[in-house]
């Protein structure tokens, strides 16, 4: 929310939405880069990482938001952007201008322009090179993202050290941790000649979090890795480096599993993911302010995805691997279906994250560029803007939704509100009611069969306490047997409709679901239903 009227969102304006949020059953705040930045990639351009962007507000607003924050009991973990920096930081000013300055070695250079210089490029069809060439410097800088983002060189202890500063920095005006952006790349080593002792990259993680414990113990590292489930232990290690990892793969599956109405790519999913240490734990979310990625999936994968829900590749996808769209206008607005995914999410081993808009189910704007067709304001009401701001539509950092059934006249916090039957009541409810089930967070889970494919149903036991859940791909109702084998459990309770089955009588249960219908159920007496 912008709090000054002058078009953009700031700390003033967030810290007046805390309540909101807070209500809706939020128990951390992850805010997004809010750092000075020619804002030429949403602010991940930061030229200044010690300060707050002007258009955003103070170090002072920001302390004010952090308190008032932690007066609703939640935390706050910031993004730390440090793969690189913006073209227009000091470091690299000082760098390119002179080449026995300190700053020099604070980036990766290279007198000739590297024969794969075309490979391993983030956004394709967009960014033509990982070297540029900078008159100024007279050499070839690398850059993993956009040509006005150079890498740092984290093989330089003076950048690493740079590094523990800033998160001290933050870590002292009171945030809970961080969301390492772009963690694998903040590893690599390509294009540096001299690593120097450096054998292992990923050691650099431990230390990160090395840091982080001595100077607040409760705090967390959330990793943005997009990787193949082979490398999942470098980033998590023996419970010594990342708490939490997105769940990019789990992601990918819900989605194959949406297209093709059928479990199985949920179950293939999850299990191939390997055992992470005790303290670490899964971070799932459905959509997130990046394309919906689709990178882990095979070209026929896509394909079957592209053709139920996007199927104007031109207008649709981007980078040839994601599509940039939120989830409503992917399911054709179909609530049974959107809170069908929501339910997985909320159920699935981890931790859930939902997205700002999300439980009101905004849209897209398929007119703005890559990633900004999901980057719209947030819908607070009927009023001007949306309730987002009080300036004039042209000075908006980005037009609100207007039209159809997603613009904001329609689609709002308020009218929500007001509708006891609502996606965003739903979400606060399915909110509290996760919050009061542990087990999916902190339990042990297992698939349970039920012999129907559409059906995806498993267990999560913590505690010797156990909840069960159950969600019907499908269009078709149906009825499940859920294998309970020798079991001493005696009922169980429906937690989203506050009721008690039959009492449990021999191996099976039998539960009814309607299309796309899902249950939440507490087992009492007994820990007992049979795993598979």
């Amino acid at each position: 929310m912008d709090g000054n009227g002058d078009g953009i969102g700031d700390f003033e304006g967030l810290t007046q939405c805390l309540d909101y949020i807070s209500g809706l059953g939020i128990t951390c705040i992850w805010l997004q880069p809010f750092y000075p930045t020619p804002n030429q990639d949403d602010g991940y351009d930061v030229m200044d990482f010690y300060s707050v962007d002007p258009r955003l507000g103070t170090l002072g607003d920001f302390v004010e938001f952090i308190r008032y924050a932690r007066e609703r009991g939640l935390r706050v973990i910031i993004d730390l952007v440090v793969n690189h920096t913006s073209i227009q930081h000091p470091w690299f000013q000082a760098a390119r201008t002179d080449k026995h300055s300190k700053y020099r070695d604070f980036y990766v250079w290279a007198d000739e322009k590297p024969a794969d210089a075309e490979e391993g490029m983030i956004f394709p069809g967009v960014q033509k090179s990982t070297w540029t060439y900078d008159e100024q410097a007279e050499a070839y800088y690398f850059h993993r993202f956009y040509e006005y983002q150079p890498d740092l060189n984290i093989t330089n202890p003076a950048v690493r050290e740079e590094i523990y500063k800033i998160m001290g920095f933050w870590l002292e005006l009171g945030v809970s941790g961080f969301r390492i952006d772009a963690a694998p790349f903040l590893v690599e080593l390509k294009g540096i000649k001299d690593t120097g002792d450096i054998k292992d990259p990923y050691l650099y993680l431990k230390e990160i979090r090395n840091l982080l414990s001595w100077r607040r113990g409760d705090a967390i590292l959330l990793a943005e890795a997009n990787v193949s489930m082979e490398d999942v232990s470098n980033y998590f290690g023996d419970g010594d480096k990342m708490h939490m990892l997105f769940h990019f793969v789990a992601n990918q599956g819900i989605m194959l599993a949406l297209a093709r109405s059928q479990a199985n790519p949920i179950v293939e999913a999850l299990k191939a993911a390997p055992g992470i240490p005790e303290i670490g734990q899964w971070a799932h979310f459905i959509r997130n302010h990046d394309e919906l990625s689709l990178d882990k999936l095979t070209a026929a994968q896509r394909d079957e995805i592209a053709a139920q829900f996007a199927p104007d590749k031109e207008k649709m996808w981007v980078y040839d691997r994601g599509i940039r769209r939120r989830l409503p206008p992917l399911l054709n607005n179909d609530e049974r279906r959107i809170k069908l995914t929501y339910s997985l999410m909320l159920t699935l081993p981890g931790t859930p994250v939902l997205r700002y808009g999300e439980e009101i189910g905004m849209g897209d704007d398929l007119s703005l560029k890559e990633r900004n067709s999901t980057r719209t304001p947030m819908q607070w009401s009927s009023e001007k803007n949306g309730g987002f701001s009080t300036a004039a539509p042209e000075k908006l950092v980005r037009p609100v939704i207007t039209t159809g059934e997603y613009g904001y006249k329609q689609l709002n916090v308020v009218a929500q509100r007001r509708d006891p039957m609502s996606l965003l009541n739903w979400m606060e409810r399915a909110i509290r009611t996760r919050k009061d089930c542990p087990e999916f967070g902190w339990g042990k889970w297992q698939l349970i069969e039920t012999e129907n494919k559409s059906v995806f149903a498993h267990r999560c036991e913590w505690n010797k306490s156990v909840v069960v859940a159950i969600h019907n791909l499908a269009d078709e109702a149906c009825t499940v047997k859920l294998d309970l084998g020798e079991s001493d459990a005696e009922y169980l309770i429906d937690l989203l409709s506050d009721r008690q089955y039959q009492p449990i009588v021999g191996s099976s249960y039998t539960v009814e679901l309607q299309g796309y219908g899902y249950r939440w159920l507490r087992v009492g007496g007994g820990l007992g239903i049979r795993k598979k």
